[in-house]
């Protein structure tokens, strides 16, 4: 590259397109490393929405980028990608920084805002997140070219999120569902960075002397907070939405920046329903706004549990001596940022998700919102899941989340009774979530928050409405909030109104209503299913039966059993074996002829053969040796059978069939062979090897009971 006092600015941006196509991604790295040292923020300023663009891909989805979400560990460019967006020491965050210092502004159409966001601009209506507060401006010719102007960091944060969710044309083959790639490792990278779970949030390694940024200017009193629910008290410990600049207090900028980590995460990846939208999406002619994909809800997962880590890592200092204002607090900060968005959004997935295995994405990131006692790095000894109680102190979170597990505990049954539970990853689901819904204490709590929100309303008619410090009087979004009303039967209303809306039908968990949607039948199959799907010793296991008089007789349950897959017979043929298909080790010609001999000779001496093997002598006991099918009744007792067919395999009959296999046929070869080497002639050998055959079949008939008891 030219140095930085030869080379004007719009060359500068060319030349870097230019090399886009021509340089390999390391060396480009090199070159821009240079370039974000040596180059003024002025001129830095021109390639920077480019920069961005060529990283992340174009907001459309026409560029691809660097495809962070095909880049694996095993990628040669996974390491240059991972340096170069490093959130400490990577160069484009210190571009950023060093933009933010001089405060320039980008702007980003409001047609790629999630649905609810734009609509609620197009209306004229300020969006509920400050996020977009003060960013925007309502030309007069309409709002239809409107655009979102952000500073340098949100501008990044923006498109960073952003790509998650754009429609990328990957090459064919390969696809971004995986949680080994770059882009996932780094979500997880900058949740760690700017929310850590221990410590405060680290300063900006490339601070600039000349000026720090300018927080976003206070709202408006009359802001309405309506859309927020229960606000947060501050886990970082600092108020910077009253201060109009953060030059005096430099650690606020450190608290502004995981604020904006968090809302912009949150608002691009969850805020594509509102309440309204949802509510139209019941009706079949509705097309879906917006389709979240499981790599997109591996990564939302990934959000909840740092969420979750993040809050549950508030110190005892912090907190009053309440044994549950951990819980509270915890609870208040989930829900300001994502507890209706989330709601919604998985509403629309339990709804909408195809009844696959991948599925599991989507439960498990419901499983892990309403389990935040995973999540609190506390070391105890393990214990066995279904002896793991869940603490009282998270009642509070319960009670205020009541939708989360009920309405959505409904859903997932809507789903259950239409998925193919032969299939064992659908089964494990249902596992999961009833080894969930079975933790000790958490039914009692559940009910509890029922029996909370169906309190008469006359109750609360001696309430005052809830209000809360406005920005203006000192509150922060990461903040403590003096709550007006703190009584657990409003704030429970209060979630479920603010959720499902004032005229919401609530269904009871444990209803008779609920209870009376999957009947005993429908419950036993169920039961079945899941254990039998669960235990792989069963899929060895006969199908249930009882011992009937001519055999096996399938039980109802047996049948389910087998409609099901989960149990079955093993397959053998039962018909004459004589007449069995021919096996590979057979000759065909040898079989058919042996089968021709065997049947006249039976058909000519079978009363004699009745009569031989009926003798309770020696010689019947022989005879039965010989004449008789030996593994037929063992073989009648692994399936049902009739009576015509007991009584007929009964019957004695000679099998010359065993002279046909070629396994026979090599043994009778090597015995004549040796033979001959021991001066044996072949009527000699025939006369050994009949006799010797004798000998066996006399030993078995003396000895072969005691044989078969040992």
């Amino acid at each position: 590259m030219a140095a930085p006092t030869l080379q004007q600015p719009s060359f500068l941006l060319a030349n870097l397109k230019a090399d886009a196509t021509t340089k390999p991604l390391f060396q480009r790295c090199q070159d821009l490393v240079k370039i974000i040292d040596d180059y003024p923020a002025k001129e830095l300023h021109l390639i920077f929405p480019w920069l961005v663009e060529s990283v992340f891909g174009s907001l459309d989805g026409v560029i691809t980028g660097w495809n962070l979400r095909l880049l694996h560990s095993r990628s040669n460019e996974y390491n240059i990608a991972m340096d170069f967006l490093d959130p400490r020491y990577g160069p484009m965050m210190k571009l950023v920084y060093k933009l933010q210092a001089e405060e320039y502004k980008y702007e980003i159409p409001v047609n790629y805002l999630p649905g609810p966001i734009k609509a609620s601009i197009q209306e004229g209506v300020l969006p509920d997140c400050p996020l977009f507060h003060n960013k925007l401006h309502f030309p007069l010719s309409g709002v239809l070219t409107l655009n979102l102007a952000l500073n340098p960091f949100e501008f990044y944060m923006f498109n960073f999120a952003y790509s998650l969710i754009t429609p990328k044309n990957f090459p064919q083959g390969q696809h971004g569902s995986t949680t080994d790639n770059a882009y996932f490792v780094l979500v997880d990278t900058y949740l760690k960075y700017f929310l850590p779970t221990e410590g405060s949030v680290p300063p900006s390694p490339f601070s600039d002397s000349r000026g720090s940024v300018t927080a976003p200017s206070p709202r408006s009193p009359s802001v309405s907070f309506a859309g927020y629910g229960v606000h947060s008290p501050s886990l970082l410990k600092h108020h910077i939405f009253h201060q109009p600049s953060v030059n005096a207090d430099p650690a606020a900028q450190e608290i502004w920046r995981s604020e904006t980590l968090l809302q912009m995460f949150v608002e691009i990846w969850l805020h594509h329903y509102s309440l309204e939208m949802y509510q139209k999406l019941q009706s079949p002619q509705v097309k879906e706004p917006f389709s979240p994909t499981e790599e997109h809800v591996l990564v939302v997962r990934l959000l909840v549990k740092h969420l979750h880590a993040f809050s549950n890592s508030l110190k005892p200092e912090q907190l009053s001596s309440s044994p549950s204002a951990h819980s509270h607090a915890h609870t208040m900060v989930v829900q300001r940022f994502v507890q209706q968005k989330l709601y919604l959004f998985l509403q629309h997935c339990f709804g909408h998700w195809p009844l696959d295995a991948s599925f599991r994405a989507v439960l498990e990131t419901w499983l892990s919102y309403i389990q935040p006692w995973r999540y609190t790095g506390e070391k105890v000894n393990p214990q066995p899941d279904q002896n793991r109680t869940v603490p009282d102190k998270w009642a509070s979170f319960v009670q205020e989340n009541l939708l989360m597990y009920t309405k959505l505990f409904q859903g997932f049954l809507n789903r259950a009774v239409r998925t193919d539970l032969v299939n064992a990853k659908n089964a494990l689901m249902v596992f999961r979530v009833a080894k969930v819904f079975a933790q000790p204490n958490l039914a009692e709590m559940i009910q509890k928050g029922e029996q909370l929100f169906l309190e008469p309303e006359h109750v609360l008619h001696h309430r005052q409405p809830r209000g809360y410090l406005t920005p203006t009087q000192g509150g922060s979004y990461l903040s403590s909030r003096q709550r007006v009303v703190t009584d657990t039967v409003f704030r429970v209303k209060s979630h479920v109104y603010a959720l499902e809306g004032q005229d919401c039908q609530y269904k009871q968990m444990f209803g008779t209503e609920l209870r009376g949607a999957l009947n005993s039948g429908q419950l036993n199959q169920l039961i079945s299913n899941l254990g039998s799907s669960q235990d792989e010793v069963n899929s060895k296991q006969l199908p249930d039966c009882i011992q009937g008089e001519n055999g096996l007789i399938l039980t109802d349950l047996g049948r389910r059993q087998i409609m099901n897959g989960l149990r079955r017979f093993e397959v053998e043929y039962q018909g004459d074996p004589e007449l069995q298909p021919i096996r590979s080790y057979e000759n065909a010609l040898l079989v058919r002829l042996f089968y021709r001999i065997s049947s006249l000779i039976n058909e000519r001496y079978g009363g004699h053969m009745n009569a031989l093997c009926s003798r309770p002598d020696l010689l019947g006991r022989l005879g039965r040796h010989y004449l008789a099918n030996p593994d037929s009744a063992s073989r009648l007792r692994k399936s049902p059978t009739t009576r015509w067919t007991l009584q007929r395999h009964r019957q004695p009959r000679l099998s010359l069939r065993l002279l046909a296999s070629y396994r026979t046929l090599l043994m009778l070869v090597l015995l004549y062979l040796l033979g001959a080497l021991l001066s044996f002639g072949p009527v000699s050998c025939t006369l050994l090897i009949l006799f010797g055959g004798f000998l066996h079949g006399l030993l078995m008939t003396l000895f072969g009971d005691k044989l078969k008891s040992h």
